[in-house]
């Protein structure tokens, strides 16, 4: 791991890196301490304190942390807000669809993907109360695929994010009273 201390050492790892993932976190915090030792268990990527760079959030409108950062040839291509689990890390770093776990006391799966975006926080909330609660899921980011945006919209007739299609019903924002009957959580 690299330790990123002002803006312009990440302008110019950005120039050399074709990939660049970035970890912005405040230690202390038991969010972003969850997110330091996930990232650490992968040991890919280069967590930054945000206590030391606070300039670069301004620059990429990050207004929460812990915040992943994901730069692709210089450019900011994705935001993932949140403590996420070692597996997940490296399916996202993989590009790869994460599957959680199941035991064999659980109850049939049910179809669900949720809609977000990369700057939603309420996003991240829905997908952290499906994996807290064993729930597998697709996520869909409707700000990179239009077409997905624009059959979100048909689905629902709302823009706004998150949107969670549970079994063809659609539930847009966090409705944890509803989606938990949906799934069958108590």
């Amino acid at each position: 791991m690299k330790h990123i201390s002002n803006i312009n050492e990440l302008k110019s790892e950005l120039k050399l890196s074709e990939n660049v993932w970035l970890l912005l976190f405040k230690k202390g915090s038991e969010q972003s301490d969850c997110a330091f030792s996930n990232l650490e268990k992968v040991k890919e990527k280069d967590p930054t304190d945000v206590n030391e760079v606070r300039e670069i959030h301004p620059e990429y409108k990050v207004t929460s942390v812990p915040s992943l950062l994901y730069f692709e040839n210089g450019l900011l291509k994705n935001v993932i807000k949140g403590c996420h689990k070692p597996e997940q890390l490296n399916a996202i770093f993989n590009k790869s669809v994460f599957v959680a776990a199941r035991s064999n006391d659980e109850k049939p799966r049910k179809n669900v993907t949720v809609y977000t975006t990369p700057t939603c926080s309420w996003c991240t909330t829905v997908k952290r109360h499906l994996q807290e609660n064993g729930i597998q899921y697709r996520e869909v980011n409707v700000a990179a695929d239009q077409k997905a945006a624009e059959e979100m919209v048909r689905k629902s007739g709302q823009q706004g994010v998150p949107q969670t299609e549970i079994n063809g019903q659609i539930i847009v924002g966090f409705d944890k009273t509803r989606i938990n009957s949906l799934l069958g959580i108590n």
